[in-house]
Protein backbone atom coordinates (compact mmCIF):
# COMPACT_ATOMS: atom_id res chain seq x y z
CA UNK A 1 0.00 0.00 0.00
CA UNK A 2 1.29 3.22 -0.84
CA UNK A 3 0.25 6.45 0.76
CA UNK A 4 0.57 9.78 -0.87
CA UNK A 5 0.89 13.42 0.89
CA UNK A 6 0.65 16.53 -1.23
CA UNK A 7 2.25 19.75 -0.17
CA UNK A 8 3.17 23.29 -1.34
CA UNK A 9 -0.31 24.42 -1.68
CA UNK A 10 -0.98 28.01 -0.95
CA UNK A 11 -2.52 31.97 -1.49
CA UNK A 12 -1.31 33.60 -4.69
CA UNK A 13 -1.91 36.52 -6.64
CA UNK A 14 -2.53 35.78 -10.55
CA UNK A 15 0.46 35.62 -12.71
CA UNK A 16 2.72 33.82 -9.85
CA UNK A 17 3.91 30.57 -9.21
CA UNK A 18 3.48 27.17 -7.54
CA UNK A 19 5.10 23.99 -6.65
CA UNK A 20 3.67 20.67 -5.40
CA UNK A 21 5.24 18.19 -4.04
CA UNK A 22 3.45 14.65 -3.57
CA UNK A 23 5.71 13.02 -1.80
CA UNK A 24 4.84 9.04 -1.29
CA UNK A 25 6.06 6.02 1.43
CA UNK A 26 4.99 2.75 1.85
CA UNK A 27 6.04 1.80 -1.74
CA UNK A 28 8.09 2.64 -4.70
CA UNK A 29 5.92 4.95 -7.38
CA UNK A 30 9.00 4.17 -9.79
CA UNK A 31 6.76 1.52 -11.68
CA UNK A 32 3.35 3.63 -12.04
CA UNK A 33 2.73 6.60 -14.00
CA UNK A 34 1.26 9.51 -11.42
CA UNK A 35 -1.12 12.24 -11.99
CA UNK A 36 -2.39 15.12 -10.75
CA UNK A 37 -6.32 16.35 -10.31
CA UNK A 38 -7.89 18.91 -8.58
CA UNK A 39 -11.15 19.71 -7.32
CA UNK A 40 -13.11 23.26 -7.17
CA UNK A 41 -16.12 24.06 -5.24
CA UNK A 42 -19.03 22.74 -6.41
CA UNK A 43 -17.28 21.34 -9.62
CA UNK A 44 -16.34 17.50 -10.33
CA UNK A 45 -12.54 16.57 -10.10
CA UNK A 46 -10.53 16.76 -13.45
CA UNK A 47 -7.26 15.68 -14.59
CA UNK A 48 -4.48 17.94 -14.56
CA UNK A 49 -1.39 16.59 -15.22
CA UNK A 50 0.09 12.77 -15.76
CA UNK A 51 3.51 11.82 -16.35
CA UNK A 52 4.90 8.02 -17.30
CA UNK A 53 6.71 5.78 -14.97
CA UNK A 54 10.28 7.16 -16.37
CA UNK A 55 9.46 10.35 -16.90
CA UNK A 56 9.86 10.45 -20.67
CA UNK A 57 6.31 10.88 -21.17
CA UNK A 58 3.64 13.92 -20.08
CA UNK A 59 0.23 14.65 -20.42
CA UNK A 60 -1.95 17.85 -19.85
CA UNK A 61 -5.08 19.31 -19.67
CA UNK A 62 -5.46 21.46 -22.53
CA UNK A 63 -6.02 24.40 -19.70
CA UNK A 64 -2.86 24.56 -18.20
CA UNK A 65 -0.53 23.59 -21.11
CA UNK A 66 1.88 25.38 -21.27
CA UNK A 67 1.39 27.25 -17.74
CA UNK A 68 2.42 23.54 -15.75
CA UNK A 69 5.22 21.05 -15.74
CA UNK A 70 4.29 18.27 -13.89
CA UNK A 71 8.09 15.98 -13.33
CA UNK A 72 8.96 12.96 -11.11
CA UNK A 73 12.50 12.09 -9.05
CA UNK A 74 11.82 8.60 -8.79
CA UNK A 75 14.82 8.50 -6.62
CA UNK A 76 13.29 10.55 -3.72
CA UNK A 77 9.77 8.69 -4.87
CA UNK A 78 8.32 12.25 -5.31
CA UNK A 79 5.97 13.83 -8.38
CA UNK A 80 5.73 17.68 -8.72
CA UNK A 81 3.58 20.28 -10.24
CA UNK A 82 5.32 23.24 -10.96
CA UNK A 83 2.52 25.95 -11.50
CA UNK A 84 3.07 29.18 -13.55
CA UNK A 85 1.07 31.94 -14.88
CA UNK A 86 -1.77 30.79 -12.31
CA UNK A 87 -5.53 32.19 -12.66
CA UNK A 88 -8.04 32.27 -10.33
CA UNK A 89 -10.08 29.53 -12.18
CA UNK A 90 -7.01 27.61 -11.35
CA UNK A 91 -7.95 27.54 -7.73
CA UNK A 92 -9.01 24.19 -6.22
CA UNK A 93 -7.79 21.56 -3.82
CA UNK A 94 -4.87 19.40 -5.55
CA UNK A 95 -5.04 15.79 -5.39
CA UNK A 96 -2.04 13.47 -6.70
CA UNK A 97 -2.80 9.75 -6.82
CA UNK A 98 -1.17 6.83 -8.55
CA UNK A 99 -2.03 4.92 -11.68
CA UNK A 100 -3.24 1.47 -11.48
CA UNK A 101 -5.29 0.77 -14.67
CA UNK A 102 -2.94 0.43 -17.57
CA UNK A 103 -5.09 2.20 -19.68
CA UNK A 104 -4.78 3.92 -22.76
CA UNK A 105 -6.59 7.46 -21.31
CA UNK A 106 -4.42 9.18 -18.70
CA UNK A 107 -7.66 11.40 -17.73
CA UNK A 108 -9.92 9.27 -16.00
CA UNK A 109 -9.92 9.59 -12.45
CA UNK A 110 -11.03 6.05 -11.94
CA UNK A 111 -8.26 4.50 -13.02
CA UNK A 112 -5.93 6.15 -10.63
CA UNK A 113 -5.77 5.67 -6.64
CA UNK A 114 -4.13 6.28 -3.44
CA UNK A 115 -5.23 9.44 -3.29
CA UNK A 116 -3.43 12.09 -1.22
CA UNK A 117 -5.64 14.50 1.28
CA UNK A 118 -4.56 17.00 -1.31
CA UNK A 119 -3.53 20.61 -1.10
CA UNK A 120 -5.44 23.96 -0.90
CA UNK A 121 -3.99 26.45 -3.63
CA UNK A 122 -6.22 29.84 -3.84
CA UNK A 123 -5.38 32.44 -6.23
CA UNK A 124 -6.57 36.26 -6.35
CA UNK A 125 -7.22 37.88 -9.16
Amino acid sequence: QVQLVESGGGLVQAGGSLRLSCAASGRTLSRYFMGWFRQAPGKEREFVAAISSSGGSVYYADSVKGRFTISRDNAKNTVYLQMGSLKPEDTAIYYCAKKYRSTQAMGASADFDSWGQGTQVSVSS
